[in-house]
């Protein structure tokens, strides 16, 4: 590697950039016909940390920074290079250690780059670099993943209005991108303030997404092998988690959003933009996406017991679903229960779902003790006036209604212990008074 870095020296920038990716792609390439996972060393990332990055090697030296023109044309060196590489393996581990974080001065460069790399690849549907950010996704912690997702959502949801559509057709490029993407972003908007709640455009363009092919969100999980304990730290395998968390909490941090006066009554209103042709208001989105939540959940026996992970992996970890219940209670508090009744009742109404379907199709595990005790934690709801109309205490504990919705029943057997579940083709119940279906 010593010999390439002097000849390196003699070079511009963009053309020691493209030399160094030439190079590295021979090395690896030879690499790889003697073992099928080679282990990446220290020389070239250290190469492409000087000449891709410019990081300076020395100590003390001055990093060297390219300007706008030129930082476009390496990004058009990388795309074309990842564009013209056939071989999947070599685009991989090129790619793996370009962008893989090293801990160290350069990752602030390596995430930006990355960024912009990605960005560009969705505007001119670069495919082969977006399979690689899929695979980045999979393999790199999250608080780096959500770096990226956030510079996406930048781009094309907040900067420049519309752009959301160029963003938007990568759901047929790269279905296995739009999977990790969705992740992310959720991992990301965890509605746990204000400024985490999803955009709009962002939240109706994943909508859209879902809502055509429910099996979008578990393309990693059907095409990855699966040991039975995860690592920590990493993107879920699916998407699940964080959209029941966007789901179930939703109508609450929409309600904390509006500023409420003295009688209780909102006040401005909410808008809907009319002229998309599409209904941007949230409260549909919402509806739509939990129901295709639900219709994921409910094919998930099947594919769990094709894994032979039925009752050994939870793709919902109960340990998960505690700190929605308790956000639940948090959002509760700051809203005055009597103007929020409603939101209430249909966070706890779609929890109710999400946990009685995840628990039938195994894709939660836990005990009855562990549910009994999760379910204690729920703030005051009404479930109970439907779901046990033989109670005679009209007094309704914290959870209970709860508590005896989430008897687990058979997927696709007639009946269900707690709230309703919709079928595929039902669409969401209208709101009614006190005994209604459950609002999806």
């Amino acid at each position: 590697m010593s010999d390439i870095r002097h000849s390196l020296l003699r070079r511009d920038a963009l053309s020691a950039a493209k030399e160094v990716l030439y190079h590295l792609d021979i090395y690896f390439s030879s690499q790889l016909q003697s073992a099928p996972l080679p282990i990446v060393d220290k020389g070239p990332v250290e190469l492409l940390e000087e000449f891709v990055f410019q990081v300076p090697k020395e100590r003390g030296a001055q990093p060297k920074r390219l300007n706008s023109l030129q930082e476009l044309q390496l990004l058009e060196i990388m795309c074309s290079y990842f564009q013209e590489q056939s071989k999947d393996s070599v685009r991989q581990i090129i790619f793996s250690s370009l962008f893989s974080p090293q801990g160290n001065k350069a990752d602030d460069s390596r995430m930006s780059l990355l960024g912009k790399l990605v960005s560009m690849a969705v505007a001119v549907c670069r495919i082969p670099v977006l399979e690689c950010a899929a695979s980045w996704l999979q393999r790199t912690p999250v608080i780096y993943c959500v770096r990226l997702a956030r510079a996406l959502v930048d781009d094309y949801c907040c900067l420049v209005p519309g752009s959301v559509q160029t963003l938007k057709q990568i759901f047929s490029a790269s279905p296995r991108f739009c999977c990790q993407f969705i992740t992310s972003v959720t991992a990301l908007y965890d509605l746990s303030s204000d400024d985490l709640i999803p955009p709009l455009d962002l939240l109706e363009m994943i909508v859209s997404w879902i809502f055509e092919d429910p099996r979008l969100i578990l393309i990693t999980f059907l095409n990855t092998p699966i040991a039975a304990n995860l690592p920590i730290g990493f993107l879920e395998l699916t998407p699940l988690i964080g959209l029941i968390r966007w789901c179930v909490k939703a109508p609450l941090a929409y309600k904390r959003k509006k500023p409420c006066l003295s009688n209780g009554h909102i006040g401005h209103k909410v808008t809907k933009d009319s002229g998309t042709g599409t209904d941007r208001d949230s409260n549909l989105l919402y509806s739509k996406l939990h129901l295709s939540v639900l219709q994921v959940l409910m094919t998930l026996q099947l594919h769990l017991t094709e894994k032979n992970l039925y009752g050994r992996l939870g793709l919902i970890l109960f340990d998960h679903m505690v700190p929605i219940v308790e956000e639940i209670n948090r959002l509760a508090d700051e809203l005055n229960p009597l103007n929020a009744s409603q939101e209430i009742e249909l966070a706890l109404d779609r929890l109710a779902q999400a946990l009685q379907v995840a628990m039938a199709s195994g894709a939660l595990l836990c005990t009855r003790d562990d549910l009994r005790t999760l379910c204690s934690r729920l703030p005051h709801n009404n479930l109970s006036d439907s779901l046990q109309p033989w109670r005679t205490d009209t007094r309704s504990a914290p959870g209970d209604a709860l508590q005896r919705a989430m008897r687990p029943a058979p997927v696709g057997s007639g009946t269900h212990a707690g709230p309703s579940i919709l079928s595929p083709s039902s669409p969401p119940p209208p709101r009614g008074g006190p005994g209604r279906p459950p609002q999806l």
